[in-house]
């Protein structure tokens, strides 16, 4: 190949694969350093350097400068890569261990096996520069809607072409369940992933994702593609059916009226696209239980009972509305749920309320009981909302105050029985503590001695069980004990739970 030839070749190439012509000039270079290497019987190295303006190129032979191998009685393990420091430093005295030193040598003939050898070598270099080019155009559209042509499907999961040679890959579980997908298809998809990887895909599309339900009512609904209404959220049973909510950032505006369209065109386009994937359009609000309610929708809720440390609500529907509350499945409750960032747990209604009047009635006696006052007094704070006799001790007087009936001398005795009754249980499970025994599985129990026992029950650790719940630090405050001998009396409780 002349020297004008490596010119016209590197551009061709660059012109066609619209990659930088460098690439291809370093692709042909490590050709022929290939093509050198395997004209000489021992191993060496070699560089070849390819003038970029007149394709001709020189090509220099290598050795590494290293200091003697005691190994090798003082000489280089390679000799036809190394040379001792001190032979090196006859031609140039600066030179170091680990510099490079190079001598011209002949270049080979551009000829069948290097032109073959480049060829291959191109082509990878092409391969490599083409999934670098697709991963940097694609890498900031993570998070979009992109659309490609099914060109072909593989044990359920699907491959995209976006064109220009560029392919998406969805997985069989981002496949939107019994779809009918066929080569040719046009379809859309969220771009999850970007990833840069030597083989395979590098472009992760997803069609279940929520985040594609998103992106598909902003492309339908350009009040929200403008601002003017805001989805807050998101879930989907994909294929079957799912929940989205929105708010207006206008006044003016009805955001599901305008999500839904006219005559529901626009969520019906959305429905087409998903397979006919049911879509319910939730009215947001910022109050919990009130976007619980919608987000329920079209099942009425008669009661919430919300629980703040669980993050749980349970929701009362009478009986005729149980069904569709839960939906088939559970999903209506399931998607609400995903909706809401709320467990939610549907009961029927006239079970809700039984169970409300067992819990007053529950709370009334503990009240009777332990601040000996009466019935109505203990009715009274049971439906004020007073679930403890610490809630009576510690509550604020002002909040007490505002109880219809109650005075102030009224409140102040309350919380005086209160806090006497708190102080009696604390000074009984003292008590209860300090004269409680070990259980017999604690006393026998591997690495365990009576003295030990004794002191663990003191504090409560009764049973094999309340030991096996311990951590090391827990046990480290007792006598004699350090990290290694607390962590094998802990694995030994636990070892029922294994078996």
């Amino acid at each position: 190949m002349a020297n004008k030839e490596i010119l016209l070749v590197v551009e061709v190439f660059s012109n066609e694969k619209e990659i930088e012509k460098e690439i291809i000039f370093q692709a042909i270079e490590s050709a022929l350093e290939t093509a050198t290497i395997k004209r000489h019987v021992n191993q060496i190295k070699v560089r070849v350097e390819i003038n970029r303006k007149t394709g001709d190129y020189v090509t220099y032979r290598q050795w590494e400068v290293v200091a003697p191998d005691p190994s090798c009685d003082g000489d280089v393990e390679f000799p036809t890569m190394q040379i001792l420091l001190e032979v090196a430093r006859l031609d140039n005295p600066d030179v170091q261990v680990g510099y490079i030193i190079e001598e011209e040598i002949e270049s080979v003939e551009f000829g069948r096996i290097a032109a073959q050898t480049a060829k291959q070598v191109i082509i990878h270099k092409v391969r490599e520069a083409e999934r670098r080019k697709i991963v940097e155009a694609y890498k900031n559209r993570v998070g979009e809607l992109i659309t490609g042509i099914v060109k072909r499907i593989e044990k359920g999961s699907v491959y995209l072409d976006l064109g220009g040679h560029i392919e998406a890959y969805i997985a069989r579980e981002d496949m939107i369940p019994r779809e009918a997908i066929r080569i040719g298809d046009r379809i859309r998809g969220y771009l999850q992933d970007v990833r840069s990887e030597p083989r395979g895909p590098q472009l992760f599309v997803s069609r279940t994702a929520p985040e594609l339900l998103i992106a598909l009512f902003r492309l339908e609904v350009p009040e929200v593609g403008e601002g003017l209404i805001s989805v807050m959220g998101a879930a989907r049973d994909p294929g079957s059916r799912a929940k989205l909510a929105v708010k207006s950032n206008d006044p003016r505006l009805d955001p599901v009226g305008a999500c839904v369209g006219m005559r529901g065109s626009r969520v019906q386009s959305v429905t087409n696209e998903l397979a006919g994937e049911r879509v319910d359009i939730i009215l947001w609000n910022p109050t919990d239980a009130q976007f619980v309610i919608n987000a329920m929708s079209p099942a009425e809720i008669q009661s919430i009972v919300v629980d703040e440390d669980k993050h749980s609500m349970d929701l009362a529907v009478s009986s005729d509305n149980l069904s569709q509350a839960i939906g088939r499945g559970g999903q209506n409750v399931r998607l609400a749920s995903q909706l809401t960032g709320w467990e939610l747990n549907v009961i029927d209604a006239s079970k809700a309320e039984l169970n409300a009047e067992a819990e007053v009635d529950k709370i009334k006696q503990l009240f009777i009981d332990q601040l000996d006052v009466d019935e109505d007094i203990a009715l009274i704070l049971a439906e004020e909302g007073f679930n403890s006799v610490e809630e009576i001790a510690y509550v604020p007087v002002s909040e007490m105050l505002e109880i219809e009936g109650f005075d102030e001398d009224l409140v102040n005795e309350l919380r005086g029985r209160a806090k006497d009754a708190l102080l009696i249980s604390a000074i009984a499970a003292e008590e209860k503590i300090e004269t409680a025994k070990p259980a017999q599985d604690l006393l026998e129990m591997e690495g365990m001695d009576t003295d030990l026992a004794y002191d663990l029950a003191s504090q409560g650790i009764i049973t094999m069980d309340d030991l096996a719940e311990q951590s090391v630090d827990d046990l480290l405050n007792f006598s004699g004990m350090n990290e290694d001998r607390a962590a094998k009396l802990i694995m030994k409780a636990r070892e029922p739970w294994f078996a």
